[in-house]
């Protein structure tokens, strides 16, 4: 099975500027865990993640002051739609992160997350079961 068919063509995007509750509740509304952080000004895309906002506000950081920015990973491992879940699996093991922004030729496609990989994994896993 491959990228295109597990990941999520919702592609939330933000800028650097937004604040950490803003872009949590982007995230909320549109019921996923990650964000891309577009800034043309410095590296380009970056991730941020509701674990990257949730270790800020509990590390007593305020949420209305705290930029995207600040806590964007810019770092960034990218995937593409032809990538094999197992591809995706093995790159956020090792690299130890949840989340894979999909690439194609024109930007962003896609973001793929470990329960993306579960869900596709999980049918597969209870029908061999069942044959055995």
């Amino acid at each position: 099975m491959l990228v295109r068919d597990a990941m999520s063509t919702v592609v939330l995007t933000i800028g650097p500027t937004h604040t950490l509750r803003q872009a949590a509740r982007l995230m909320s509304a549109r019921r996923v865990g990650a964000a891309v952080v577009h800034d043309p000004d410095t590296c380009g895309l970056g991730i941020i993640t509701e674990r990257d906002i949730l270790d800020a506000v509990g590390s007593g950081l305020d949420p209305d002051r705290e930029t995207a920015s600040a806590h964007t990973t810019t770092d960034v491992v990218f995937a593409t739609p032809v990538w094999t879940l197992e591809e995706a699996a093995e790159a956020m093991t090792h690299g130890g992160f949840r989340h894979l922004i999909v690439l194609d030729g024109n930007g962003p496609v896609g973001i793929v997350s470990v329960r993306d990989i579960i869900r596709c994994w999980a049918p597969a896993r209870r029908t061999v079961a069942a044959a055995g």
